[in-house]
């Protein structure tokens, strides 16, 4: 989940994982390891420095300031906040910065509707 986060971070600033790991002096190919191995305290600050954003944000530790933080939108960033703290729409949790509220908000209904129609799925 974190080496995931940080690729998509890696992915964000035109950069790949190896780059990344050059320019903060970290062994090659030990960023895939992260998520077995708990990463050091500053291993983690490292990284979500490099990236201007916080340790919480990077482990993906949400709180409402954060989350506004992360969103363009403040209407967009509580429709997100509604949608994480729902276990079957946290899918949806890493839409695009960018998205308006209710775009976020027809994606949550489309699931939920899918959801009742198929329970199991």
């Amino acid at each position: 989940m974190l080496y995931e986060r940080i690729k998509e971070l890696c992915r964000n600033n035109g950069t790949n994982i190896t780059a990344l790991e050059s320019a903060l002096g970290f062994g090659r190919g030990s960023l895939s390891k992260i998520d077995r191995h708990k990463p050091s305290n500053e291993k983690l600050k490292k990284i979500a420095d490099h990236f201007g954003i916080t340790v919480d944000q990077l482990t993906g530790v949400q709180t409402n300031e954060q989350v506004d933080g992360y969103y363009q939108n403040k209407d967009t960033a509580r429709t997100a906040q509604q949608i994480y703290e729902d276990p079957y729409l946290r899918i949806l949790f890493d839409a695009a910065q960018d998205s308006r509220p209710e775009d976020l908000q027809m994606a949550a209904d489309l699931l939920k509707r899918l959801k009742q129609t198929n329970p199991d799925g």
